[in-house]
């Protein structure tokens, strides 16, 4: 704890306001350096007497550097308008029917940006000022955030803009010169433009599964799910699409348990999966449906599926990346969102997802689901 020896006493009524149900801090022993966030406490007289371990980190600042001198000395902030924070908010000579500065962006000597807020404790209200309490936290995990928005937008941005140029383009082109065209080539034309608003279609309904997933509203509507059947369809439409029908191996262990879950968000797992092996995998793509250990607690049986390649594989230092947000298996396009979404919709299920090697070398991904009967069924 970065507090000055004679100034303990001091330090530890600052960490609380008269009455607080919450009591010393002592008593509940908790170490100012213990806390996540950066704390600095000052005094009437705005000399620092609290000085933690995340306020070093965050300031650059020796916690034996601050205690005892001024806090507008210590933290010389400044808002994003080159502004002194200190003389905007004047909290030993401002209004005293303040308690609080609310959190807000503010720089650091350097520029380095830092989320900070305060809160006035007074004797009484209205009272003079007895402590100032800072909270400091750091701004990385927010641009990290922001990155990723920002990275998500220029992705889907690209993504729209092939198929809009293409739809744009033939639907011009058929509208100003419909009579020079024969029907196969007007055919063509309009099936393009089809496969295009399909892939549009697609793109966003992932925008909005991405938009649950991160808010936690993806909403799962159970219904009796045969795993075995809807793995099944989904390698006839594959080999009905031109895949030779021994490229697949479907293996059922019978007897599966009843499986409740939604089946058009199943559907989407499966689809994303055999995709993916049938896209960046080779030889045979393999496919386990077997019942399993339920990774629900207080549910003993649950339904496992396997698919896996005798491709490349995954490298090592790539698994831990796999189900991030814009990991791609190779450079043969796509978004890089299908296994993110993947894994939300089997953590939404209450399941589990992970990825591995295959016996066969190629990369194998295998989900859990528990048999999730719905509350009126149990």
């Amino acid at each position: 704890m970065r507090v000055g020896t004679s100034r303990a006493p001091e330090a530890r009524d600052a960490h609380r306001a008269p009455g607080s149900r919450h009591g010393d801090l002592a008593e509940l022993a908790i170490d100012p350096d213990d806390l996540p966030d950066g704390l600095v406490i000052a005094d009437e007289h705005a000399r620092v007497i609290c000085f933690n371990a995340a306020a070093e980190r965050i300031t650059a600042v020796r916690a034996a550097d601050a205690l005892g001198q001024r806090l507008d000395g210590v933290l010389p902030l400044e808002d994003l308008e080159g502004r002194r924070w200190w003389q905007l908010t004047d909290p030993y000579g401002g209004l005293t029917i303040r308690v609080r500065q609310p959190e807000r962006n503010l720089l650091l000597p350097g520029g380095r940006e830092v989320l900070v807020s305060a809160r006035y404790v007074r004797a009484r209200p209205t009272g003079p000022i007895r402590r100032v309490v800072v909270t400091l936290r750091d701004t990385e995990a927010r641009r990290r955030t922001e990155r990723s928005h920002a990275e998500l937008i220029a992705t889907v941005a690209h993504e729209l803009r092939s198929p809009l140029t293409s739809v744009k383009g033939f639907t011009a082109t058929l509208l100003a010169k419909w009579e020079r065209f024969t029907d196969d080539q007007k055919r063509l034309m309009l099936e393009t433009v089809d496969a295009d608003a399909d892939r549009v279609t697609r793109l966003i309904a992932e925008l909005l599964d991405i938009s649950r997933i991160d808010s936690g509203r993806l909403e799962v509507r159970r219904q009796p799910v045969d795993m075995g059947a809807a793995v099944g369809r989904h390698i006839q439409a594959y080999v009905a699409s031109g895949q030779p029908a021994d490229r697949f191996l479907l293996r059922i262990e019978q007897p599966l348990p009843a499986l409740w879950a939604d089946p058009d968000k199943i559907d989407q797992v499966l689809s994303n999966l055999l995709e993916n092996a049938v896209r960046h995998g080779e030889g045979t793509v393999t496919i386990d449906v077997t019942p399993s250990v339920s990774p629900r607690e207080g549910e003993d049986t649950g339904t496992s599926v396997t698919v896996s390649d005798e491709g490349p594989g995954i490298p090592e230092e790539s698994m831990n990346r796999v189900f991030t947000r814009f990991w791609r298996g190779s450079k043969r396009g796509g978004t890089g969102l299908g296994l993110y979404i993947v894994k939300g919709i089997v953590e939404a299920h209450g399941g589990t997802i992970t990825v591995g090697r295959a016996r066969g070398g190629g990369a194998e991904f295998r989900f859990t689901l528990p048999v999730g009967a719905p509350a009126y069924l149990a």
